[in-house]
């Protein structure tokens, strides 16, 4: 019989003594979510830099971590990729020039309460301010987890009046916070208000409880999900650490289940912001059967500016994708314009040259060719 939770580190914590029954309920781990400074400080051994980071962030934004996704971190290094996604940094109390409360445009393009409408056919349904951990690099920090609670269904049901009244909409994605926050009946609840809407093709689920709490995904909850289908669940691993058996379990009850399954990164400073790193992530993703969607660069979010690359940085990853490895497991790099105005994607300068005749193309291996362009005939002009 396979050891369970393997990757964590329960030994010398104070969970060594809990079953891997009670370990492995998702009801225990939100219950028992780390939630101060000195919980925390039994599991990582938390550098004097780390506790002046706690004090200068707890007016600004919630800390909160499941003891699953804590104990997947180094105890002992303060630069691992999973903790500095963890622990608050003293960086989070600086806000810098062009860093928006509000970088994605989201407040005013609010029609209803908890509904955002800004691509002619998809909206965005927040249905709970909740997350199992709180990302130090959240873009939504201004709204996520102050009040940790669900959206009340009243307010929802106007969300759901917009959608059956605007046939435009194609397409809903329920986010917050985390989706799979939400407990089964209210989940069961929502995809039912929106697949009851004729016009809705494809609902979508933003979730990172696959990474951050796997046991989330029951086959209660995989059942509930795939009675609505189609349902698309997107979900967010940063780095291959937190593929983990968990993880890799969470995703393949789903994909069995016949729930496609997205994945989108968000290029991080000294956590992912390298080729190899996404190589090995996206191998790993590709081999569960989960589909390397996006990289995202990191929003201008107040705060975060400590987590954020240079574009070329996340151009030069691309680069160094493509041909390197299956076309299945390379992303498209997207930024999300400041303000509100979409989302663009990225790829690097492939295209080296142009005349009239030919196209001039730079290759992964760094060759150059030129690629004729089609010869216009006779037949052309009499057409």
């Amino acid at each position: 019989m396979r050891a369970r939770y393997p990757g964590c580190a329960r030994a010398d914590t104070p969970y060594a003594d809990i079953s891997d029954e009670d370990f492995g309920r998702w009801s225990w781990q939100l219950k028992n979510r780390i939630t101060d400074i000195d919980a925390l400080n039994q599991v990582l051994d938390l550098t004097d830099r780390e506790r002046d980071g706690f004090r200068a962030t707890q007016p600004l934004f919630r800390f909160g971590c499941t003891p699953y996704y804590a104990l997947l971190a180094n105890r002992a290094d303060p630069e691992c990729p999973i903790r500095r996604q963890i622990v608050p940094s003293v960086a989070e109390a600086t806000v810098h020039i062009g860093q928006r409360q509000d970088p994605l445009g989201e407040m005013p393009r609010e029609v209803v309460p908890n509904l955002i409408h800004r691509y002619p056919d998809r909206v965005l349904l927040f249905a709970t301010d909740r997350c199992p951990v709180y990302c130090r690099f959240c873009t939504r920090r201004r709204i996520v987890g102050h009040a940790e609670q669900q959206t009340p269904r009243a307010l929802l049901s106007e969300a759901f009046e917009y959608i059956r009244a605007h046939p435009e909409v194609k397409e809903a994605i329920i986010s917050g916070g985390d989706a799979l926050m939400m407990g089964d009946h209210q989940i069961d609840a929502v995809l039912a208000a929106l697949r009851s809407i004729d016009h809705l093709d494809i609902i979508r689920i933003a979730t990172r409880m696959p990474v951050t709490c796997p046991m989330r995904v029951t086959p209660a909850l995989v059942d509930i999900i795939r009675r609505y289908g189609p349902v698309y669940v997107m979900t967010h691993f940063n780095h291959p650490h937190e593929v983990t058996r968990e993880a890799a379990d969470a995703c393949g009850r789903l994909v069995d289940a016949g729930v496609v399954v997205y994945n989108q990164s968000v290029l991080l400073r000294g956590i992912n912001d390298d080729v190899e790193t996404f190589r090995r992530l996206n191998r790993s993703l590709v081999h569960n059967r989960v589909t390397p969607y996006y990289i995202h660069q990191c929003d201008l979010a107040e705060g975060i500016e400590h987590f954020r690359t240079p574009i070329a940085r996340g151009l030069d990853i691309i680069d160094g994708l493509r041909g390197h490895m299956s076309g299945l497991a390379v992303p498209q790099l997207c930024v999300d314009v400041p303000g509100g105005l979409g989302k663009v994607t990225l790829v690097p300068d492939w295209v080296v040259g142009r005349t009239a005749h030919t196209t001039t193309l730079r290759t992964y291996t760094g060759d150059v060719a030129d690629y004729p362009e089609p010869v216009e005939s006779p037949d052309d002009d009499a057409a």
